[in-house]
């Protein structure tokens, strides 16, 4: 069930908060009667008017981006850059983005007009894993590794565990490829552990969200998830674990 005002914000009807407006006013009927309960919750299968007019639902979608570098998490951009939604023109929907990637991050990034299911895979008590792939400068020692493993202090407070692995390192370039795996959405987080542990991030790609990686995809490309991918994630971020 979704609040009575979201569900006719999220219909482009009016913003939720002219819809609080429209409900106090008495201008909204379910299944035709007047409605002046801020708190009314409805069911997809209830009939909603706003001022005579029948509210037409979106439906639900997910999508999975290979967002690029050079390309922002939001659906809109003061500056003109290009956004993620950039690439769904075709998507009559109103989508927005689950969490975001930095300008320079690239890699997995879901979009939907769910925002119950984007909530919770953004909800920290969930701890949805992500795992990174960042090409360092210079390579991390076992007790710099360690640290990171433990969680590191940083401005705004020490990170969670993380799961760290050396993947590989060029003695001539003095760079190594590091792999890790955080429980958090911290901005910049991963970032900002290797530059605490003194070893700044060249690149960085997110090569996967929870189960969900980029296989099959090139950057800026997309694909819709499956029923059965959508039901998987709900169940994991409500238990921490498939089912």
């Amino acid at each position: 069930m979704e609040r009575l005002q979201k569900v006719i914000a999220h219909a482009g009807i009016a913003s939720r908060r002219k819809a609080e407006e429209l409900i106090l006013e008495g201008k909204v009927k379910v299944n035709g009667k007047i409605v002046k309960e801020l708190g009314t919750k409805v069911t997809e299968n209830d009939q909603i008017e706003v001022e005579g007019i029948p509210v037409e639902r979106e439906e639900k979608v997910y999508f999975l981006l290979y967002k690029p570098r050079g390309v922002i998490s939001a659906v809109a951009d003061d500056k003109g850059r290009k956004v993620v939604t950039d690439f769904f023109p075709h998507i009559e929907q109103r989508i927005y983005p689950v969490g975001r990637l930095d300008y320079d991050t690239s890699g997995v990034l879901l979009l939907t007009n769910d925002g119950d299911f984007a909530n919770a895979l953004m909800h920290p008590k969930f701890e949805i894993p992500k795992t990174y792939v960042a090409r360092l400068k210079g390579l991390p020692s076992r007790q710099a590794i360690k640290q990171l493993e433990r969680g590191v202090m940083l401005e705004d407070g020490k990170t969670a565990p993380a799961k760290v692995k050396v993947k590989s390192f060029d003695k001539k370039k003095d760079k190594s490829i590091v792999e890790i795996t955080i429980h958090e959405g911290r901005n910049r987080q991963v970032r900002r552990m290797f530059e605490a542990i003194g070893h700044p991030v060249a690149k960085l790609k997110r090569e996967q969200f929870a189960f969900l990686t980029l296989n099959g995809l090139n950057a800026g490309e997309i694909r819709e998830l499956t029923p059965h991918e959508v039901k998987q994630l709900r169940a994991f971020s409500e238990t921490g674990s498939l089912r």
